[in-house]
């Protein structure tokens, strides 16, 4: 296996340039071309166990760095090497570093700030049943969100439509008090565009103990945004509805308006919503054997897509999940 790499690097480096055969494109036809012997080699590559294409990629990508030196040299550098390699039908390999995806990047900024307030890590399962993603959450047999055009239903379990399944499961396990933060990827049955997902990424809170406060929840969420986003920043409150929270609210920061762009962002109103909230609804509580007349808590929710699109002013969710290194190397070393 090995062997014929060597052997090929070995006619590569015997090869001897001279007016009487071996000329470059001789060259390039027998190494660099379409039925040239690295292209095989290339393809040998695609059958082996995967327990040996680390040490065989090594040594090919250096056999190809040989060969392409040489190429060049002999051009005198009159071709790029990067047109070379794209007038070569194997494959190339960049030897740039990685980056952090910037979705990650903020899901860690965010914890940290979350962990820092004595707020635990919980994770769960994203194939769900009805019970931990609606109905103990209290949504009606009713609700829309039941319904094909928001849900992924798989036979009588579902992709889960938001991380609240999590704060049920922890919930149910009795350890009280209880203050945990909880990220994931979340399914729902949309269409792909600009602003929206069929799956996207989400972040919620819990906190459960005695005499609770709505005040509680907006210090809580004040000190987060002052964080993410710097000192100074405004926000408000608005009334809201969600089943899982009573009484519930939307959190704004303030944009401004004073670019276009803002404006268009925050439909000129110049608030832009961040993440919803609420106090814990009590059916919530009883339906994971919690007495509400003893206990209490608040709960939040935040896409975190949608916070990578403010935090680094990316206009379209897509951009997120396409892997266009154009984006993405300017999060190299970050």
């Amino acid at each position: 296996m090995f062997d014929k790499i060597k052997q090929c690097e070995k006619n590569v480096l015997n090869f001897v340039f001279n007016e009487e055969g071996n000329t470059l494109e001789k060259f390039r036809l027998d190494f660099l071309s379409k039925k040239g012997e690295m292209l095989l080699l290339f393809e040998y590559f695609k059958t082996l166990p995967v327990g040996d294409k680390k040490k065989y990629g090594e040594m090919l990508n250096e056999l190809k760095n040989i060969t392409l030196e040489k190429y060049n040299n002999k051009n005198n550098n009159k071709t790029p090497q990067k047109q070379i390699e794209k007038n070569t039908l194997f494959p190339t390999y960049q030897n740039t570093p990685g980056a952090i995806h910037p979705i990650r990047i903020v899901e860690e900024k965010v914890l940290s700030v979350f962990l820092s307030l004595g707020f635990d890590f919980a994770e769960a399962v994203e194939i769900e049943d009805d019970h931990h993603n609606f109905a103990a959450l209290n949504f009606k047999e009713d609700h829309p969100a039941r319904d094909m055009q928001d849900t992924f239903f798989i036979g009588t379990n579902l992709l889960r439509t938001h991380t609240s399944s999590v704060q049920i499961r922890e919930m149910k396990k009795g350890v009280l008090p209880l203050r945990i933060i909880m990220p994931g990827r979340v399914y729902r049955n949309e269409d792909i565009s600009a602003r929206s997902n069929c799956f996207f990424h989400q972040l919620e809170g819990l906190y459960i103990d005695k005499n609770v406060t709505f005040s509680d929840l907006k210090q809580t969420l004040f000190y987060f945004v002052q964080q993410f986003f710097g000192e100074g920043i405004k926000v408000r409150f608005r009334a809201s509805y969600f089943p899982f929270t009573e009484p519930s609210a939307e959190m704004d920061i303030w944009a401004g308006i004073d670019t276009e762009e803002n404006k268009r962002l925050t439909k000129g109103t110049g608030w832009l919503e961040v993440l919803g909230c609420g106090m814990v609804h009590p059916n919530v509580l009883e339906a994971c054997n919690i007495d509400s007349t003893i206990y209490n808590g608040f709960a939040f929710g935040m896409g975190l897509d949608r916070m990578t699109m403010l935090k680094y002013k990316i206009s379209d969710i897509r951009d997120l999940f396409i892997n266009d290194i154009r984006l993405l190397s300017q999060f190299t070393g970050v």
